[in-house]
């Protein structure tokens, strides 16, 4: 049934108004109480805000009456005074005296107590780098991420020659790099360059070869070097093991290629040698011929093989630039590096080695533990792809000082101009309960995003 309206049931007149008025009080009554919340919320907030200017007003000015005029404790102190030498021209210098104390002492308990002094920052050393203004960059770098401990190094490969370096010792920057000669720092993974060195020297190992993967990469069990005849379980290529730092294929290989091998390639990277002057110091390698301390050593288990920042450049300059081991030179730091170019007495990887050794290097970068730092996160995009980097990395705890040690060696080479290279070597000691400073890697991504800004720009 449909409903028709009827004018002739419509309510009374009187009753429709009487509803229209209510309704519309109504409507009033809420739009009256939302506009009072509206305005209360915004009275506060200007409320507030006056009462803050007021409060600082009102601490500018008290500070300003106690700078000026004389406090209670003060004038009381000062009527003691006069009490006691009577009036100026009575007393003389004596009663001018103590109430200078006595005012001088007052405001001592107002001033403001260990305000910290600004940081005085002598750039002498600075100055004296070759690059300065990388020198400079580096600097700010570590005043602004503080490492407990650090060494940076940075190598112009093709002169071979230190061009800029930055130290930092108990957090602070020092003037001088007596940590590059230093030979008390673990070397970690980065003595698995020596065996892959060792094991592409033998001919029995190329950068495809597949290595038994057993368990997890930063440990070195036993039950993870037994490898059983058959052996039909996961493999990982050397150059992926030497990338991704994987200590028990590294480990394998070592014990396969024996420690005489291992040693003849520490040689020609540096270790065990003693250098003209002491500069730097002796890089340890003593691997035992057999058993659990030839894996040790082989993957860097260990903290028995030490290695100074100065040789790290020099190892990576070598395999670079395909030449036999050369230590780099300064003119202006004769007691932490030579004055010149030193030839050495030490051997020449083939060339094979040396190819191998490079591209597992890039591979550290491209799939490795270096990945994730040394990438377009940290660095612009057209460097980054118009570079070919490389590294290692290497991280263990250490005594001497004490502390986690990372670190990171590497190079950046131009693509299209391959003489625009350089070799950056980074060092740091982190406080194993504290505060860790940024990653190696992602300094060193800077650090080659700088230089790049610098050296491949349109003409030069």
């Amino acid at each position: 049934m449909k409903y028709y309206y009827d004018p002739r049931n419509r309510r009374p007149y009187k009753e429709r108004m009487r509803n229209r008025c209510i309704a519309a009080g109504v409507f009033i009554i809420l739009c009256v109480f939302i506009a009072s919340c509206i305005y209360e919320s915004s009275e506060k907030a200007a409320t507030k805000q006056s009462i803050e200017q007021a409060a600082s007003v009102t601490e500018t000015d008290s500070a300003q009456v106690i700078a000026e005029e004389p406090s209670a404790a003060e004038s009381t102190a000062i009527e003691a005074i006069q009490q006691k030498y009577g009036t100026e021209n009575e007393a003389g210098p004596d009663k001018n005296e103590e109430i200078a104390n006595v005012q001088a002492s007052i405001a001592a308990t107002v001033a403001p107590e260990n305000v910290p002094e600004p940081e005085v920052i002598d750039s002498v050393h600075i100055r004296m780098q070759k690059d300065v203004f990388l020198a400079e960059k580096i600097d700010q770098m570590l005043r602004r991420f503080k490492p407990m401990h650090s060494a940076i190094l940075v190598v112009e490969p093709k002169s071979n020659e230190i061009i800029a370096w930055g130290e930092t010792k108990d957090y602070k920057v020092q003037n001088e790099p007596d940590y590059f000669i230093r030979n008390t720092f673990p070397a970690a993974s980065l003595a698995k360059t020596i065996t892959i060195a060792a094991a592409m020297e033998s001919n029995r190992y190329s950068l495809n070869s597949p290595i038994p993967d057993r368990g997890a990469h930063h440990t070195l069990y036993k039950n993870q070097l037994r490898v059983p005849e058959n052996y039909t379980g996961p493999t990982i290529e050397l150059q992926d093991a030497y990338a991704k730092s994987a200590n028990p294929p590294l480990a394998i290989i070592g014990m396969n290629v024996g420690a005489k091998r291992l040693r003849d390639a520490a040689r020609n990277l540096g270790y065990n040698t003693n250098f003209p002057g002491g500069l730097p110091g002796r890089s340890s390698y003593s691997p035992p011929d057999s058993g659990y301390g030839l894996a040790e050593a082989s993957c860097g288990f260990t903290e028995a093989t030490t290695l100074t920042p100065l040789l790290a450049a020099a190892q990576v300059r070598s395999i670079l630039m395909k030449k036999p081991l050369e230590i780099p030179w300064a003119e202006n730091l004769p007691a932490y590096a030579p004055k010149n170019r030193i030839a050495l007495d030490v051997g020449k990887f083939s060339e094979n080695t040396y190819y191998g050794l490079r591209e597992a290097m890039i591979r550290s970068i491209t799939n490795g533990t270096a990945r994730k730092h040394i990438s377009t996160r940290n660095m612009a995009r057209k460097n980054f792809n118009a570079l070919n980097i490389g590294g290692k990395t290497g991280s263990l705890d250490g005594h001497d000082p004490y502390g986690r040690y990372e670190w990171f060696m590497g190079f950046a080479q131009a693509k299209e101009d391959p003489s625009k290279a350089l070799v950056v070597v980074i060092l740091q000691v982190h406080d194993l309960q504290g505060y860790r400073s940024q990653p190696a890697c992602q300094v060193a991504a800077m650090i080659i995003n700088y230089w790049a800004h610098q050296n491949l720009s349109k003409g030069k």
